[in-house]
């Protein structure tokens, strides 16, 4: 796909989520991460909110946080498919929250003013450190801790912004002491960081949880003793203006519906099998009795 241009908007921030209050009546923009993933979530946003009678646009693969979300607080989209943990760090990078209900307040807390957050649902989809099998035996890798023995020797690839994310390369200097010879920027969980981890190319890979290839290549996700990396329950991140009870509804069945393993089959169907986002996510909803 071809990514959308957005105007990055910046605004005063402001503690407190809102209550709600707003008006979804002349339709609702969803944006997505550019991960399959996220994609799907977008159309899945989309379907059920359509089978609630509100007009939808899905402007897909547009970038990353640090894009979607000062758009969001301006008038470019007005919700998000987002991931509690990533959230929280994303807007309070020392933020120490790591049970679900502790980070639904704490984002409560931390939001700008202008947006809130709905209720989280039952996938969760975390980020993973993971290294192949001959490499974890060839360093004696099981946890990220072992990671620090071998400092200044091995090379890891991720989407360029985990480079300065603390769940990324900060954190795993600060809480594991990890310094990696180098770093190589490529994408989230995708074709580059995957193909790159398969050729020897990078050692480690931060891939995400639900990705059926860490299975399937029968990859070694490194442990996290000192949890590091928090929960990612999925939690639409919506615009005040946006937030009504319709709106609130319908993204509540979905979430109670979407399960981990019903988000890493759909990833499947999209990465492997080549369907499109909109499609899965259409025939699933409709398979769930979420749009009927």
């Amino acid at each position: 796909m071809q990514r959308a241009g957005i105007t990055s908007l910046e605004g005063e921030g402001g503690a407190g989520a809102g209550t709600g209050g707003g008006s979804s009546a002349d339709g609702i923009t969803i944006g997505t991460a550019n991960f399959t993933e996220n994609q799907i979530l977008g159309h899945l946003y989309a379907a059920v909110l359509g089978a609630a009678g509100i007009r939808t646009t899905v402007r897909p693969n547009l970038g990353t946080r640090e894009i979607l979300v000062p758009a969001l607080r301006g008038v470019d989209i007005d919700l998000l498919p987002e991931y509690q943990g990533a959230l929280l760090h994303y807007l309070d990078p020392k933020a120490k929250a790591t049970e679900e209900g502790e980070m639904q307040n704490a984002l409560a807390v931390a939001l700008p003013k202008g947006l809130q957050i709905l209720p989280y649902g039952k996938a969760e989809d975390s980020d993973a450190f993971a290294v192949t099998r001959e490499t974890a035996r060839k360093y004696g890798l099981k946890s990220l801790a072992d990671l620090a023995r071998h400092n200044g020797k091995l090379v890891i690839g991720a989407a360029p912004e985990v480079k300065k994310r603390t769940v990324g390369a900060v954190g795993l200097k600060d809480e594991y002491g990890v310094e990696f010879k180098e770093f190589k920027s490529l994408d989230s969980s995708g074709p580059l960081v995957k193909g790159a981890l398969r050729k020897g190319d990078v050692d480690v890979a931060n891939l995400f949880t639900t990705d059926t290839d860490i299975l399937a290549e029968g990859w070694v996700v490194l442990t996290d003793p000192k949890n590091l990396i928090p929960g990612q329950h999925v939690v639409p991140l919506i615009a005040d203006r946006k937030a009504d009870s319709a709106v609130r509804r319908a993204l509540a069945r979905l979430g109670n519906a979407l399960t981990t393993e019903d988000l890493t089959e759909l990833n499947r169907q999209v990465d492997k099998d080549k369907k499109d986002p909109e499609d899965v996510a259409n025939a699933w909803a409709a398979a769930h009795h979420l749009t009927k």
